[in-house]
């Protein structure tokens, strides 16, 4: 850098080479102070600097005599101009003198700034190592204190996130919304449901004039604890207020009621009267008579038929967009119950629980073909969760869809295809519970808000009976609560 600046000063004229010599000046002053410890610049720049001062005192000088030479031989010249001129030229020359103590004064203040920065700099070093060397011992504590604080701020620091994780578990767990809440958007579901099922109740009413109604109806009902952990992981801290589009929405997905109209055209018999003439033999008079005779006539026989389809709530939670971090959380709640397994205490179906009833059943009891058929396919199936809608080891079972599928697949012959429990009610016998026998259906009512039957177990005898409820297990039906649902027992054909 020194160099370029020498550069500048030789190459530019008499007035820049002044005017760069006293910026430089005052520059290496300035970055000699800031720098702090940096030496002086040796006598060899001085020396060069009084060296440029000197040409340009000399430069200015030659041309002051150039100007007064050319005033003497200026023809128009005269006392009063010669006098000015010289005046000017005076001035010029205060000027460059003026320039050059400038720089000179720049330049010195500048050196004598650095050597005060680097004497000041070397005073503190040197009574930072006086006083190292007096109080070693003093630096030892004063290190070893401060490691203890490094250890102990990281240990806390472990804490807190060891804390925070915890706290974390427990808040991804947890249902978020109050119990008051949680329970009055269980029950707004649970309304839709019930408007549901009086809409299929009224359905001949509301659509009068067919000769027949056929229906095929899938179960009404939800788990509870399914429903909440959607509604906690879309909505976190709910009220029941502000989940109503949501839970239309669900609902939608959940359930399809459809009705569709089906003509046939029949023939039937109807009974007509005709007249003709009849002849009295002995008088032989012609006497009209009236009489019945059948014909068959085509008509038009109009069906109406009321599918409502339950798809499940798991499957319409399925469709509901979650990512994969929802999912997860939304599995933990399912599994953890938002750990409030008080909520829906009343409902079988909404306290799942991993384990299972197991029952050993008398081997006397399996001499029966039929009936060990049936308690061997079963058995396969016992801890499989509880699904609504569900009819296949894959998706799970529901009440109905268990039963329906052990009774296809056990291979005494029935073909029953997916029965609701009223459906299965209907193929049966109805016979007394004094007469039950293992391989009977044992029907219950009044397990959740539905017309008839609600829940359906096969019977294995010692008061025992297998079922879906929450998973699939064994259950005993003297149990108070399966005694105050008690319905009735039907024997398969």
């Amino acid at each position: 850098m020194k160099s370029q600046i020498a550069g500048r000063i030789e190459t530019q004229d008499g007035s820049d080479e002044e005017d760069s010599v006293s910026r430089q000046a005052f520059c290496q002053g300035k970055d000699a102070g800031a720098a702090a410890g940096r030496k002086v610049y040796d006598s060899r720049y001085g020396s060069k600097l009084r060296r440029q001062d000197k040409a340009a005192k000399l430069e200015q000088a030659g041309k002051v005599a150039e100007q007064e030479g050319k005033a003497a031989k200026s023809p128009s010249s005269n006392p009063l101009s010669r006098w000015r001129q010289k005046q000017e030229i005076k001035k010029q020359y205060a000027a460059a003198r003026s320039a050059g103590n400038t720089g000179k004064s720049a330049a010195a203040k500048g050196a004598k700034s650095a050597g005060n920065a680097a004497r000041e700099t070397g005073s503190v070093m040197e009574r930072l190592a006086e006083f190292a060397s007096k109080h070693t011992h003093v630096i030892l504590i004063v290190l070893l204190l401060g490691l203890v604080i490094m250890v102990i701020c990281g240990f806390f620091s472990s804490c807190s996130l060891l804390f925070a994780g915890g706290s974390n578990t427990v808040t991804s767990t947890s249902f978020v919304a109050s119990d008051e809440e949680i329970r009055g958007a269980d029950a707004d579901y649970g309304a839709l449901e019930a408007a549901l099922r009086s809409e299929v109740a009224h359905v001949e009413r509301d659509h009068s004039g067919y000769d027949e109604y056929r229906y095929h109806l899938d179960e009404i009902g939800h788990d509870p604890y399914r429903l909440t952990s959607y509604l906690t992981v879309r909505y976190g801290g709910y009220t029941s207020a502000e989940v109503q589009g949501a839970l239309r929405e669900l609902f939608g997905r959940q359930y399809k009621l459809e009705l569709r109209e089906e003509t046939e055209t029949r023939t039937r018999s109807e009974t007509r009267i005709g007249t003709r003439l009849v002849v009295d033999r002995e008088t032989g008079r012609e006497t009209e008579v009236e009489y019945e005779y059948e014909v068959e006539v085509e008509y038009e026989y109009r069906i109406l038929h009321v599918d409502l389809d339950n798809r499940g709530l798991a499957a319409a939670v399925e469709e509901s967009g979650f990512d994969s971090a929802e999912k997860e959380r939304y599995g933990l709640l399912l599994q953890t119950r938002g750990n409030r397994p008080y909520l829906f205490q009343g409902d079988i179906y909404a306290n799942a629980s991993e384990a299972y009833l197991d029952y050993e059943i008398p081997a006397e009891l399996l001499t029966d073909i039929r009936f060990a058929n049936m308690v061997r396919e079963a058995e396969k199936y016992l801890g499989y969760a509880y699904v609504w809608g569900g009819s296949t080891p894959e998706g799970g079972f529901d009440c109905s869809g268990f039963v329906s599928y052990v009774l296809n697949h056990c291979g005494n012959g029935w073909s029953v295809g997916r029965q609701t429990v009223n459906g299965l009610l209907n193929l049966c016998t109805v016979v007394s519970k004094d007469e039950m026998e293992p391989g009977d259906l044992i029907f219950f009512q009044g397990t959740y808000d539905t017309a008839g039957a609600s829940h359906v177990g096969i019977y294995v005898g010692g008061g025992m009976m297998l079922h879906c409820g929450s998973p699939v297990s064994y259950a005993s039906v003297e149990a108070q609560f399966w005694k105050d649902h008690y319905l009735c027992v039907g024997r398969l054909p």
